[in-house]
C-alpha cells in the first residue's frame, strides 16, 4: 500500500471513529427534548446515556479480540454498520424503549469500532515518524470529538430536532463502509486461529459489564448501598475467574504476558487516571459553564474551541516531532502536568467568572496538556505489541479509558454533589460552584499523579 493511499485509509478510520466519540457527548444537549418527547421521568432518563455506556465498557475487550482472530478490516466494517442501522434506530425512535435499546447497541458498535480502529492504524503505519503523526491525528480525534459533539448537538438540536442528532450518523456510516471497502487492506487470517475463548470472553464482558453498571447507577443508588457494593463484588469475583481462565487455556482472549511489558502496563494505568482527569475537565467544566456562568449549549462549545485548535495543531505535526525529538516519557509527563494545572486553575474559578480571566487559562493548559501527552500515552500503549495482538491492546487501553473516565466521572459527580449540599445555604449557583472546584481539585490531583508515575515508570524511549 502507498503512502498515499494510508494517508486517505487514515482520514477514513478517523472519521468512523469520530462518529462513534461525538455520540458520547452529542446526546447530553438533547436530554431536554428527549425527555419531554418521549415522557422520559428525571431517574430514566440517564438510561439514554446509561445504555451506551454500558455496552460500550463491556464489549471493547471481545471486540478488540474478535478483530485479532477474524480480522480488523472486518470487524471495522461490521462495527460501522451496526453502529449505523442503531442510529437509524435511534432517530426513527417513537418510544422510551426503542431508544434505550437502540442505544445499547449503538454502543455493542462503537466499542468494536473503537477497539479495532488502533490496531489497524498501528499496522498500517510501521515507520516510527509516520507512526506518531498518524497516532497524532488519531489523538486529536479522539480528544477534541467530544467538545465538538457539544456544539453539533447544540446546532441539531436548535435548528432542527433531536432525531437529527442520530440521523446526522446515517450518510456518515455509509460513506465510511464503502470507503473502508475500497481502502483498508484485507488481512489473510490462518483458519486454526480462529479459536475464541469462551469461558474467557464470558467472565471478562460480564465483569466489565456489572461494573459500568454499578459506576454509572452508584450516585442514584448510593455508593454504600447493599445493590452497588454487592455488584461491584461479582464483578471484582468474575474478573479474577477471568484471570484464572486466562492462565490455563490454550488461546487466551487477553494474553496474561502483555502486562509483563512495561510501556502497556504503566500506558493502562497512567489512561485510567488521565481518562478521570479529562472527564472532569469536559464534563464539569460544561456543567460550570451552563449552569454556573449562564452560558448556551453552543457558547459551550465554542468555548472548548481554542482548546480543539491547539490539539489540532499537535495533531497535524507538531507531537509527532516532539515524540521523535524527545521520546514519550518527558512530553508525556510534560503534558499531564499542563493538564494538572489546568483543572487547577479551574478548580479556583468563582460564580462570577469570566471567559478571558477564568475559562481560557485552563482551556489553553488543558489542550495543549491533552494534545502533548494523548499520543505518546497511546504509542506506549501499543509500540512494543506484535501485530497479531494490537486488537486486544487496543481494546485494553480503549477499556482503560472508558473505565477510568467512567469511574472518575462518578467519583467526582458524587463530590460535587455532596459538597454542594453542604453549601446548599449560600445560594443555588454558589454551592454548585463550590462542588464543580471540588470536582476540579480531585481531577488535578487524578492528572498529577498520572504525570508522576508516567515520568518514573515508563522508559525513555
Amino acid at each position: 500500500m502507498g503512502p498515499r493511499q494510508r494517508w486517505q485509509a487514515l482520514a477514513v478510520l478517523c472519521v468512523g471513529v469520530l462518529m462513534i466519540v461525538l455520540d458520547t457527548t452529542i446526546v447530553n444537549v438533547a436530554l431536554p427534548s428527549i425527555r419531554q418527547d418521549l415522557g422520559f421521568s428525571e431517574t430514566s432518563l440517564v438510561w439514554v446515556v446509561n445504555a451506551y455506556m454500558l455496552t460500550f465498557g463491556g464489549f471493547l475487550l471481545l471486540g478488540g479480540r474478535l478483530g485479532d482472530l477474524h480480522g480488523h478490516r472486518r470487524l471495522f466494517l461490521a462495527g460501522i454498520a451496526l453502529f449505523t442501522l442503531a442510529s437509524l434506530a435511534c432517530g426513527l425512535a417513537a418510544s422510551q424503549l426503542m431508544l434505550v435499546a437502540a442505544r445499547a447497541v449503538q454502543g455493542l458498535g462503537g466499542a468494536v469500532v473503537s477497539a479495532i480502529s488502533l490496531s489497524l492504524i498501528m499496522n498500517l503505519f510501521t515507520e516510527p515518524g509516520e507512526r506518531a503523526r498518524a497516532m497524532g491525528v488519531y489523538g486529536f480525534v479522539c480528544a477534541g470529538g467530544g467538545s465538538i459533539g457539544v456544539l453539533l448537538g447544540g446546532l441539531l438540536t436548535g435548528t432542527f430536532n433531536w432525531h437529527w442528532i442520530f440521523l446526522v450518523n446515517i450518510p456518515i456510516g455509509i460513506a465510511v463502509l464503502v470507503l473502508s471497502m475500497k481502502l483498508l487492506p484485507a488481512a489473510t487470517v490462518r483458519e486454526g486461529e480462529r479459536k475464541l475463548d469462551v469461558a474467557g470472553s464470558i467472565t471478562i464482558t460480564a465483569s466489565l459489564m456489572l461494573a459500568v453498571y454499578a459506576i454509572v447507577n452508584g450516585n442514584q443508588a448510593g455508593w454504600t448501598s447493599v445493590r452497588t457494593l454487592g455488584m461491584l463484588a461479582v464483578a471484582a469475583a468474575l474478573l479474577c475467574a477471568f484471570i484464572a481462565i486466562e492462565k490455563h487455556v490454550a488461546v487466551p482472549l487477553m494474553p496474561l504476558g502483555l502486562f509483563r511489558l512495561r510501556s502497556v502496563a504503566v500506558a493502562n494505568v497512567v489512561g485510567m487516571l488521565w481518562a478521570a482527569a479529562m472527564f472532569a475537565w469536559f464534563f464539569i467544566s460544561a456543567l460550570y459553564m451552563q449552569l454556573v456562568l449562564a452560558y448556551t449549549p453552543m457558547q459551550v462549545g465554542l468555548a472548548f474551541l481554542p482548546a480543539n485548535l491547539i490539539m489540532a495543531a499537535f495533531s497535524v505535526g507538531l507531537s509527532a516531532k516532539i515524540v521523535m525529538r524527545w521520546g514519550l516519557r518527558g512530553p508525556l509527563a510534560v503534558g499531564l502536568l499542563m493538564g494538572a494545572l489546568g483543572l487547577a486553575l479551574f478548580a479556583r474559578a468563582p460564580v462570577d467568572g469570566s471567559f478571558a480571566a477564568d475559562v481560557l487559562p485552563g482551556m489553553l493548559l488543558l489542550g495543549l496538556g491533552g494534545g502533548m501527552a494523548f499520543n505518546p500515552l497511546l504509542l506506549a500503549a501499543m509500540g512494543d505489541v506484535s501485530p497479531q495482538e494490537s486488537g486486544i491492546a487496543s481494546g485494553m487501553v480503549n477499556t482503560a479509558f472508558m473505565m477510568g473516565g467512567a469511574l472518575g466521572l462518578a467519583v467526582l459527580a458524587s463530590l460535587a454533589a455532596a459538597r454542594t449540599g453542604q453549601l446548599s445555604a449560600a445560594g443555588s449557583a454558589a454551592a454548585l460552584n463550590g462542588g464543580y472546584q471540588l470536582a476540579f481539585a480531585a481531577g488535578a490531583l487524578f492528572a498529577g499523579a498520572a504525570a508522576v508515575l508516567g515520568g518514573m515508570l515508563l522508559r525513555k524511549r
